[in-house]
């Protein structure tokens, strides 16, 4: 598999030229994507996670609009993970971000698992984490300062701003002195500025169309935060959340589009929603194509990209590699492969 990613990953570069350019010099720019370690099968957890939400029946009614190209599986699974580690590695991309659910949470229990394949293919590791119950400013304090035992040391904030903006600022400037970075997901960059976070992110691209991302950005510099806007596929959510809302791929021009417009914004980071979030549709993970199972016909990425057939599973992974080399530009070279 790394090396058909590898040799298309060439098709792409050979047959599009870049409608927007990294600036000279951008050694610093982070490719970031968020990642799902939430996914369970019935002979590792007992049961179906997350594949059965929404009154599903897996495997072959899964909660999700398309359909792995791996089936559906456990993110217990060692050679999963450092699959799917393999293949963010391929694409350029420089950290994964894993959703996060609270100490205890069977995503925190597969932490080690992560962190020890991204070690391997010498991605970092962040944290993204989510509003779980009980969650407070001071609990996620104390989150960070356990995470950081992983050798962990950026931090996503997902719903910021539940909590006040005053309430953040003391927290993080201790955090700050202990070398952490932090970032708060939010539309208003006035608010993480107050907060004294790091920087901001949008995940939602929905909401947060290339259309806004020159202003946000701008916002951000202005207040002296990192701006780190988010990019993705596409949204469709209705089989896995019951949400009716849909963003279209466009056979990969929305994508391309989100990614044109956050390297002309000047992000000083692009995060990618997401590798593998199938409930919402935003995943860039391999998806079967033309797959069909009890009377559902799943979506596919056929065509995009004028990839066909079993190509096509790949798509936005290829497309990636070819964005990330745009956005790191020449002063960057990530080793694909081994």
């Amino acid at each position: 598999m790394r090396r058909l990613v590898q040799a298309l990953f060439i098709g792409v570069v050979l047959m599009a030229t870049p409608t927007a350019t990294a600036s000279p010099g951008a050694v610093s720019r982070v490719a970031s994507i968020f990642y799902y370690p939430w996914y369970g099968v019935p002979s590792v957890e007992g049961a179906w996670v997350h594949w059965g939400q929404n009154g599903h029946q897996p495997p072959d009614d899964i909660a999700a609009g398309y359909y792995p190209s791996r089936g559906p599986y456990s993110s217990s699974s060692a050679d999963v993970v450092q699959n799917q580690l393999d293949q963010i590695r391929d694409a350029g991309i420089d950290e994964v971000s894993a959703s996060w659910w609270g100490k205890g949470s069977p995503e925190d229990q597969r932490i080690p698992l992560i962190v020890s394949a991204a070690t391997r293919d010498s991605v970092a590791v962040a944290v993204h984490i989510e509003p779980y119950p009980g969650r407070s400013v001071s609990s996620v304090v104390a989150d960070i300062a356990y995470l950081r035992g992983y050798g962990i040391h950026t931090f996503y904030i997902y719903r910021a701003f539940d909590f006040a903006p005053a309430d953040w600022a003391p927290a993080l400037d201790t955090l700050h002195r202990q070398g952490v970075t932090v970032f708060a997901q939010t539309g208003l960059p006035g608010l993480a500025a107050a907060g004294h976070f790091d920087g901001i992110y949008t995940y939602d691209i929905v909401t947060y169309t290339g259309a806004v991302l020159a202003r946000y950005c701008s916002e951000a510099h202005a207040l002296r935060l990192v701006c780190a806007p988010s990019v993705g596929p596409g949204y469709e959510a209705l089989r896995g959340a019951g949400d009716a809302k849909v963003k279209l791929r466009n056979q990969g021009k929305t994508y391309d589009s989100m990614w044109q417009a956050a390297i002309a914004a000047g992000a000083d980071r692009i995060t990618i929603t997401s590798y593998n979030e199938w409930g919402e549709g935003t995943q860039i993970e391999p998806a079967a194509p033309g797959f069909t199972a009890g009377g559902t016909a799943y979506g596919s990425y056929d065509g995009s990209y004028g990839m066909r057939g079993a190509a096509s599973a790949f798509a936005y992974l290829v497309r990636t590699s070819y964005w990330t080399s745009v956005y790191h530009g020449p002063s960057k070279s990530r080793r694909r492969g081994r």
